[in-house]
């Protein structure tokens, strides 16, 4: 059974861009060997990932998140059973908010920053979809 989770959390130090290449890095080892594919999206100091696979795999990847000690503040935003992996391209993709275009994030959201925790988990999935498809993707291995 294929399911899909997505969470949002806060960076300790929003500057520590090598803690984000830590995350990535120790993702794209760990999700190879286990089935799991997602993406990674950054900005403002906060984390808005979606991984997929295996329930059983997904669900011990996200407990082990919740105890990770390089951000805070995290929150289950969405989890479904799928039929296909929509991310299966990367074993860790990230979104390069650099390319950022803010009229996107509005289309979604209040204000042109990124902040998951003030929409719904859908809304979410949604923008990173979009996010996807029109910034450029980081680390497609």
């Amino acid at each position: 059974m294929l399911v899909r989770l997505l969470y949002v959390s806060r960076a300790l130090d929003p500057n520590a861009h090598e803690v984000t290449d830590s995350i990535l890095d120790s993702a794209r080892q760990h999700n190879i060997s286990h089935g799991i594919t997602g993406i990674l999206c950054y900005g403002g100091g906060i984390y808005l990932q979606a991984i997929e696979g295996g329930r059983r795999q997904v669900n011990e990847l996200y407990n082990h998140i919740l105890r990770d000690p390089r951000h805070k503040d995290v929150v289950l935003l969405h989890y479904e059973e799928i039929t296909e992996r929509r991310f299966g391209g990367w074993t860790m993709g990230q979104v390069n908010l650099t390319k950022l275009n803010t009229s996107i994030v509005l289309k979604y959201s209040e204000q042109p920053e990124l902040d998951p925790y003030s929409v719904s988990g859908k809304v979410s999935l949604a923008l990173l979809e979009e996010l996807m498809l029109t910034a450029s993707i980081i680390g497609r291995a």
